[in-house]
């Protein structure tokens, strides 16, 4: 009995001592985070506003993991309305129960503790989370997820000097609430206010369109040294063209696949897309410069002020950025040129990704297509007295019962498996219609933008080969144009109005996996749905069961427990039983010592 007398201290000691031991003694290593999704005030362009921070910061912290790290989450939700998070990219492989939105999970209510557990299984490369209910996206709660080389795996350039994160995105000085009660009411949300650079304002470049006193992103650097710049467009609605003043950038990786090496002096970057870029310190510092994120694929001469801008410093830098900004491409009536920069991204077939054999070893091009799916998007239009957007003439309506949850426990009529593989004939409808996917088929979607406003469309589970994008409308001729050799593998692509863009897929991962735009204007009104994957010949090997901790609504509502006031210890034993099972060895050990 002398241990349960043992000092509260003792017992700590006890339960660091099994975590560091499952730490050395699994297979791969466990990394533990504890979120905290809150309200705070700040003021980036000047207007004191409420913003969603994660353990109050704005915006949250660096998910710094390496491949096939396990991955542990503890997510306390402070706000005031239902939460997910959501980890785009991060394929979630057979485990679509952590994936965070409500085809697959339950929210966190207010007040509640949840925790994902997931592994980065076969995977580097840079992404980002952010909450994916109700445009929370808008008021922030996004930060940075990167997934490194093992150290066996060399990566396809000199070791960096190195690394910067720019959370780059469009702006209003409503918050999330507001801008749903627009879009419930069928307005638009109109030109955002600006553009944050890792939550801040822009620096004071012209005294007419920056109100003095912001604060500004500043990136300091040494002459001659080359570092390694992970941006990411996790804005509402805004395709944004990044560039660095007096600097090339060098594509090296896009959403966790390695590139064939280019540079740009500017590159644009969508909403929900992912880039890394290198860039070597190599100007004369005869002052500092400027970093540019501005509005694309607008009138910009009307949307001047939708611009961020930070500094890049050099440590001998002689004096302050003055004079104009450097010039955004002037293609916006060219689209034609508009299109070449993403059909010049490729992958770089040598270059070994979190696997020692080279990305192009997947010979995708030689495969044959078992199943296409053409999802046409259409500009929002009024249905049922609401103004919605659609796929394939559905607006998708979220069921009450996610759909996994709702087939293990035999809920009938959560959702329909006929969402049609072309656009129909028929009057636009709500509904909440899925696709059947083929388990191990390798599926072609075309997405075609009928919209009159760029979109970038995503994913969950996979990344898919870009194998074409073209003006017009899309035919079985276009497949003609398609490149079946190097083709950069990513999970979120870029859709011009009034033309299309191709990708395909290997269905290899068992779950029910969100495919929708990032636009999160045109996602709240409804222009998503989900690909149920399932193998037919399983015995409850492929898919992982659904979590201990799974939460429970709709028809389920009734077998829901009170997580709320569960401390972060037991949910951290939910979703990481190995380390429960190696605590309780080591207790059991302690009791004989002491005993």
């Amino acid at each position: 009995m002398a241990l349960f007398q043992s000092s509260s201290t003792s017992l700590f000691l006890l339960f660091h001592i099994a975590l560091l031991s499952t730490l050395s003694l699994a297979a791969d290593p466990t990394i533990t985070f504890d979120f905290k999704l809150s309200y705070i005030t700040v003021s980036p362009l000047g207007v004191p506003q409420k913003v969603i921070a994660v353990n109050g910061q704005f915006p949250g912290p660096l998910v710094n993991g390496t491949t096939n790290n396990n991955v542990v989450i503890n997510v306390r939700n402070d706000l005031d309305e239902n939460l997910l998070m959501t980890w785009p990219g991060i394929q979630m492989r057979r485990n679509s129960w952590q994936d965070g939105v409500l085809g697959t999970n339950c929210p966190i209510p207010p007040n509640w503790n949840w925790t994902y557990s997931f592994q980065l299984k076969d995977q580097i490369g840079s992404f980002f989370y952010y909450p994916s209910l109700n445009l929370q996206r808008a008021s922030g709660g996004f930060g940075p997820f990167v997934i490194n080389n093992r150290e066996v795996i060399q990566i396809p350039f000199a070791q960096p000097d190195g690394d910067f994160v720019l959370l780059i995105g469009d702006w209003y000085t409503r918050n999330h609430s507001a801008l749903r009660a627009d879009l419930d009411s069928g307005k638009d949300l109109g030109m955002p206010d600006g553009v944050l650079i890792n939550g801040k304002g822009p620096y004071r470049y012209n005294t007419t369109l920056v109100p003095d006193g912001l604060p500004y992103e500043t990136i300091n650097v040494d002459p001659g040294k080359t570092y390694r710049f992970r941006v990411h467009n996790v804005g509402t609605s805004t395709s944004l063209n990044f560039r660095i003043q007096g600097h090339n950038l060098l594509l090296v990786e896009t959403e966790g696949h390695y590139t064939v090496q280019q540079n740009f002096s500017s590159f644009d970057i969508h909403v929900g897309q992912s880039c890394s870029f290198l860039v070597t310190m190599d100007q004369n510092a005869t002052s500092d410069y400027y970093i540019v994120a501005s509005a694309r694929f607008v009138n910009e001469s009307l949307w001047q002020k939708v611009t961020g801008v930070g500094i890049l410093h050099y440590s001998n830098s002689k004096g302050s950025a003055t004079g104009p900004l450097p010039e955004a491409p002037s293609d916006i009536y060219n689209q034609w040129s508009a299109m070449n920069q993403p059909k010049a991204i490729r992958q770089n077939t040598t270059a070994s990704g979190a696997r020692p054999n080279p990305q192009g070893s997947f010979h995708y091009g030689s495969i044959n297509v078992t199943d296409t799916y053409i999802l046409r998007s259409l500009p929002p239009s009024t249905i049922d007295g609401k103004l919605r957007a659609t796929l394939n003439g559905i607006s998708f309506v979220n069921p009450d019962t996610p759909i996994r949850l709702a087939d293990l426990n035999q809920v009938k009529g959560s959702y329909k498996l006929d969402f049609p593989s072309e656009p129909l004939n028929r009057p636009l409808r709500r509904d909440t219609s899925v696709i059947n996917a083929t388990y191990k088929g390798f599926i072609e979607v075309i997405l075609q933008n009928n919209d009159t406003k760029m979109q970038s469309f995503h994913m969950n589970g996979y990344s898919f080969f870009v194998a074409g994008m073209d003006w017009g409308i899309w035919s079985e001729n276009s497949r003609g144009s398609y490149n079946k050799w190097d083709s950069i593998s990513r999970c979120t692509i870029e859709v011009y109005p009034g033309g299309w863009t191709a990708v395909l897929a290997s269905l290899d991962n068992v779950g029910i996996w969100n495919l929708r735009v990032e636009n999160l204007d045109r996602w709240y009104l409804g222009q998503e749905t989900y690909m149920k994957i399932i193998n037919p010949d399983e015995n409850g090997e492929t898919e992982f069961p659904p979590p201990a901790n799974a939460l429970f609504c709709g028809a389920l509502a009734s077998k829901q427990q009170d997580l709320g006031n569960k401390n972060s210890a037991v949910s951290i034993f939910q979703g990481n039983p190995n380390l429960f099972l190696t605590l309780l060895m080591a207790f059991c050990a302690a009791v004989l010592v002491f005993s």
